[in-house]
């Protein structure tokens, strides 16, 4: 039997979609059919991205969201589902960190992290979750899928990052509260737990002494590439994860272990 992830007539609302993550994720739900709202606070980079994936024969939409304020996160969603529709499929993404040791934290460190990587996903995923239980009180067979995203920090602490682990881990415990509660309502919430991937952002950091002794750290001694949490994406946002509820699903190869 052969299993196709197909996500035609589907909407994906993505998060931090204008590098990194967030852009891979977006452009792998528009390959595979759906309709993508790509949303962060760099709207430029939104454009060029939505420009790409419209070039390929994708489907994008662009609005402005920062995550750290609420009337823009209700603003945003708003304006996602005037243009693109009723929201399927949200991919949760923002996240910032900073390095530095737990004494060295400043209440506007902590403030920073804990603003988008928790209160910012919570508030985020509470908007489109209201919106997607009313549809399910009028539709009950309706399926939709919240995917968190956050991090293999979250299940192992690592020095000189303890706040952002800590944050992460708010993020696994808001993922299971939130199947708990939605899952009646046919949205699974999921969670997704990357090690350490490669991405424009960090590229030099591997060629540096630093992250030379880090990668002989890892199990295989190397470290992912976006394209490498594809399969557990497209799994999640799929129709065929319609028994996968509050799931968090380590990405991390073999670190956590």
């Amino acid at each position: 039997m052969t299993i196709r992830f197909d996500l035609d007539g589907k909407t994906a609302l993505v998060t931090g979609a204008s590098s990194g993550l967030g852009a891979r994720f977006a452009r792998v739900l528009a390959d595979n059919g759906a309709q993508v709202v790509l949303a962060s606070r760099r709207v430029e980079r939104l454009k060029e991205l939505r420009a790409e994936i419209e070039a390929a024969g994708g489907d994008a939409h662009v609005v402005a969201l920062d995550v750290t304020d609420v009337a823009s996160i209700h603003a945003a969603v708003a304006r996602a589902e005037d243009e693109a529709g009723p929201i399927d499929i949200l991919v949760n993404n923002s996240g910032v960190s900073t390095t530095q040791r737990l004494v060295d934290v400043k209440p506007e460190d902590y403030d920073f992290m804990f603003g988008t990587n928790t209160r910012g996903a919570f508030f985020v995923a509470q908007e489109v979750g209201r919106r997607m239980i009313a549809r399910a009180k009028a539709d009950p067979a309706r399926q939709a899928r919240i995917i968190n995203i956050a991090s293999m920090a979250a299940l192992r602490v690592l020095a000189q990052i303890g706040v952002y682990c800590m944050s992460k881990a708010a993020v696994v415990q808001m993922t299971k509260a939130m199947a708990l509660e939605w899952g009646r309502y046919n949205i699974n919430v999921n969670a997704i737990c990357p090690g350490y991937i490669e991405t424009e952002i960090n590229a030099h950091h591997w060629q540096t002494e630093a992250g030379q002794k880090l990668i002989q750290m890892l199990p295989r001694r190397r470290v992912g590439k976006p394209e490498d949490l594809d399969g557990v994406l497209m799994l999640l946002a799929s129709d065929q994860s319609q028994f996968v509820n509050g799931a968090v699903i380590a990405a991390d190869d073999g670190f956590g272990v």
